[in-house]
């Protein structure tokens, strides 16, 4: 049993400098294992830890250059920076970002909670889609204004798993008034290959490539206590006002100027209230249900002096 297991250890860490693109001799590394445990009786994780740094000053091998080994762990399991974890997780949204450093960013879960996410352009990786369920292994932890957050970087690795994973429920309802509709509002033009918003027919990642329409609102919505930043996608807006994606093309070329849809768009919506039932995200509520809220503003002013003069 103790040589099956030696034989194990010893396949790790010759698959770990491999994996770091360097080869180590498996029969050496076998047999200081065996003199490690067998004679002296060390821990099976002192025996790895010590072997691992003879073979990196005997090797001439940059310590940073290794990858490290990292614990599958839960979202809520993430509490420290610059820590090394592998987490199986959904996508849940995906967020724009003008940094052309950054690939993807945005926000992945369990049933445990979410956690943003970045995918540094640097490292080279497939993109990911909403909902659906990745591993993301060997990804490093860090922290944000507050907020922990995973950086996937050259080795990491992301591989789609065919595992359903359950989040915590956050769906909340908000009522109050859409008081601000923020820039990137409206008829937006998006990238092909990472659906990122294209500004003049240009991708802050892929350059100057094709495009497709798309059209959404990013808003900030007022219950009189807090304030929520919103997204309302096409269908959100279309039943709100009847313009979806074909009436906004058609609006834009009759104006010919894109930014007619939002001039649009905020005439209608501006300053009115509504009942909305969304997914909390780590910024935005995206918005599945909204509705007009109709409101007797008489009696709402009434009930204002009353309070006053109470």
């Amino acid at each position: 049993m103790i040589e099956e297991r030696i034989k194990e250890l010893t396949q790790q860490i010759v698959q770990r400098f491999k994996d770091s693109g360097y080869d180590v001799n498996a029969k050496e590394v076998e047999k200081r294992l065996k003199l490690l445990i067998l004679e002296f009786k060390v821990p099976e994780s002192e025996a790895k830890r010590t072997i691992t740094n003879y073979l990196l000053k005997e090797l001439d091998i940059p310590r940073e250059s290794l990858i490290t080994e990292s614990e599958l762990v839960k979202v809520a399991d993430i509490t420290k920076p610059n820590q090394w974890v592998s987490l199986k997780v959904k996508v849940v949204q995906l967020w724009d970002s003008n940094s052309p450093s950054i690939s993807q960013v945005g926000l992945v879960g369990d049933e445990t909670g979410t956690i943003k996410f970045v995918i540094w352009a640097k490292a080279d990786k497939d993109p990911v889609e909403e909902g659906k369920c990745y591993l993301f292994k060997n990804v490093v932890t860090d922290s944000f204004a507050g907020r922990m957050q995973i950086n996937v970087n050259k080795n990491s690795e992301i591989s789609e798993i065919d595992e359903e994973i359950t989040l915590p429920p956050r769906e909340i309802e908000v009522v109050g008034a859409l008081i601000s509709i923020q820039q990137n509002s409206g008829l937006i033009r998006r990238c092909k290959t990472c659906n990122r918003v294209m500004s003049k027919g240009v991708c802050p990642i892929h350059g100057k490539v094709e495009g497709y329409d798309d059209l959404r609102i990013k808003g900030v919505i007022d219950d009189g206590e807090n304030v929520y930043e919103v997204v309302l996608n096409e269908q959100n807006i279309k039943n709100l006002t009847g313009i979806g994606l074909k009436e906004a093309k058609e609006i834009a070329e009759e104006f010919l100027d894109r930014t007619a849809v939002l001039a649009e768009l905020k005439k209608r919506l501006l300053g009115k209230y509504f009942k909305l039932v969304g997914d909390r995200g780590e910024r935005y509520l995206i918005v599945k249900n909204i509705e007009f809220l109709r409101i007797d503003v008489k009696k709402e002013v009434e009930k204002l002096i009353n309070s006053l003069e109470a």
